[in-house]
């Protein structure tokens, strides 16, 4: 360790990002490799695969990967910190251990644990939903997993105990960096500026190619789109960061690239952690060369007294059916096949029923496949027989006679397993968390143990007047502005900003209009329910949190966008009134 900045590289965003991600972030000099594989439907996946052996729980896809690269590791000398370890950390390193010495090589393994509340749920008090308020005790599930949102404190302690590679249960997506910032710059748990600073630049790498021109709707603008880099993350000692790329890596860093992911996921200008509050009102981003992007302005605050404990309980089976409607006469197509369906689920016990229609054909099409829209027919129940093949799939597949004229269908899903999601906050000090090592020696983690309660996001829900800048017309939102939106359980954010390289005036022009009443009219499904509005003045953004539009969270929904990841781009494609003046002024936001 020096005094030099960290350079930490991810090499992994989800479950199953590109087997190469590992060899690919050690194809340049770097200190730590991260690799986040843990979100709600992941978990939903290592909790099923689990329950049929209880050996596995982990992400075997990073075992593959590091099997593959893991003399690489060891010869660029890089530690290695991943929440891999899933449901099952402990087997997880074991694996890992096994590896390593099949390679001959001599690298420390070391696991943390302390999430795992499961056993101990009864011991926890009244737990309400984070975001219904609903006690867990009227929802009628039973939890079979229960984990707690870890710090980054336990991944600094294994590191500096001479751990090579740490491998996590589930701690926040930013706390990889953070403890590996932490244990190179020897940080203190009260030192809120720069572990704030670290929390950005980790949540700006957490998703991997996504900081380097993935899911970016600027994306035809970036250089070989087609096989992006991963992103690495140079933190300073007093907490700011350039995020940059191995040097011949496809893709680009650049002030929108960071902005998109910057706004992804989050829930206002407030960023909680278990180890920091974080302060996102004053961010800046400065591109202080090609591919480099300084991060700035980020301040920090004691972190809150509680953590987010994601559980989640068996909910049910899920069947679907994909119908196809072609052509002419397709309103009448669509209602025969709602009454079909009204006819046959009709005293079915289902828990959700939903019927959306998916792309609109063109007029005059070129080929059958123009001329189509997909029907999808989900249904949900707490038990197996109502949607099963006899009583749901095989009435529904058999409408190809009495139904309306070129009905085909193609997918099917049949009786697949549903996990509810159940998201809570639980005290801080009923965590035991510990680092692992090799011999079974545990070794209590010092969290920090200053803590304030948030008072809550600042909304500004009331936007300025719309400047006047001249003539309009109808235009997509998207011709000005970029966007990118994710999910925090039922909630769906969603952030539109203004590019670099656009006038002052388009900002201006951005928030005005831009009010929560607009939302809700150009998006009907955020018509009925809560919306905050936030405004992000240095990166000229405007955000917005869309509480329970996406029901019951990505796990269980049912929609066929589980996890809200379209919705930015839904909204792009509206059509509002734009400024002649600005649609010249931002080709690069074209669509």
């Amino acid at each position: 360790m020096t005094d030099r900045p960290v350079r930490v590289a991810n090499c992994a965003g989800w479950l199953w990002d590109r087997f190469s991600g590992l060899r690919d972030a050690l194809a340049g000099s770097v200190d730590v490799v991260t690799g986040d594989y843990l979100a709600e439907p992941t978990l939903r996946q290592l909790a099923l695969e689990r329950a049929h052996d209880p050996a596995l729980g982990y992400a075997r896809s990073f075992l593959a990967q590091f099997t593959d690269a893991v003399g690489l590791l060891a010869e660029r000398g890089a530690r290695l910190v991943v929440d891999a370890g899933g449901l099952n950390p402990a087997g997880l390193a074991d694996e890992v251990r096994r590896v390593i010495a099949e390679a001959g090589l001599g690298l420390v393994v070391a696991h943390v644990e302390g999430d795992d509340l499961s056993a101990r749920l009864d011991t926890l008090g009244a737990l309400e939903h984070l975001d219904t308020g609903v006690p867990l005790a009227d929802s009628g599930l039973e939890p079979t997993t229960a984990n707690a949102y870890l710090g980054g404190w336990g991944i600094a302690a294994a590191l500096a105990g001479g751990a090579d590679v740490v491998i996590c249960p589930r701690v926040t997506d930013a706390s990889l960096t953070v403890g590996a910032a932490a244990w190179w710059h020897r940080w203190s748990t009260e030192d809120w500026a720069p572990l704030a600073g670290a929390v950005a630049a980790a949540h700006v790498i957490e998703c991997g190619p996504q900081a380097t021109g993935g899911n970016f709707s600027g994306f035809t603008t970036v250089p070989r789109v087609d096989d992006l880099g991963y992103p690495i993350a140079e933190i300073a000692a007093d907490g700011t960061a350039v995020i940059t790329k191995h040097e011949g890596a496809g893709g680009t860093v650049t002030t929108d690239t960071v902005t998109a992911q910057l706004l992804y996921e989050i829930q206002g200008p407030t960023y909680l952690n278990p180890d920091v509050t974080v302060h996102l009102d004053d961010v800046v981003l400065t591109q202080v060369a090609p591919d480099r992007v300084e991060i700035t302005g980020v301040t920090g605050s004691p972190p809150p007294p509680t953590t987010k404990l994601a559980m989640t309980a068996p909910g049910g089976f899920e069947s679907s059916v994909a119908f196809y409607a072609t052509g002419l006469d397709l309103e009448a197509k669509v209602a025969l096949l709602r009454t079909h369906v009204e006819r046959i689920t009709d005293g079915l016990d289902l828990s959700l029923l939903r019927v959306d229609r998916i792309g609109t054909p063109v007029e005059d099409p070129p080929d059958q496949w123009a001329a189509a829209q997909q029907v999808l027919v989900t249904a949900q129940s707490r038990t197996r027989s109502p949607v099963d093949a006899q009583h749901f799939v095989a009435p529904m597949t058999g409408l190809f006679l009495p139904g309306y004229p070129g009905l085909y269908v193609s997918p099917l899903k049949v009786c697949a397993p549903v996990v509810e999601y159940w998201p809570a906050l639980v005290p801080m000090d009923v965590l035991d968390h510990v680092v692992v090592t090799a011999d079974g020696t545990r070794t209590s983690v010092k969290d920090t143990p200053v803590r304030a309660p948030v008072t809550g996001q600042r909304p500004s829900d009331d936007a300025p007047p719309v400047p006047d800048l001249g003539p309009t017309r109808r235009a997509p939102l998207g011709l000005v502005a970029h966007g990118r939106c994710g999910d925090k359980g039922g909630n769906s954010n969603v952030g539109l900003w203004i590019g670099a390289d656009a006038h002052e005036r388009a900002w201006d022009w951005l928030r005005g209009t831009l009010s929560t009443e607009r939302l809700r009219a150009l998006f009907p499904d955020a018509a009925d329910v809560v919306v905050e509005r936030h405004e992000f003045p240095t990166l000229r953004a405007v955000h917005f949190v869309v509480h329970d539009v996406l029901g019951k969270g990505a796990s269980s929904n049912g929609r066929p966008d589980i996890a809200g990841k379209a919705v930015a781009e839904f909204l792009r494609a509206r059509f509002v009134a734009v400024p002649e003046a600005l649609v010249t002024e931002v080709p690069e936001c074209r669509i």
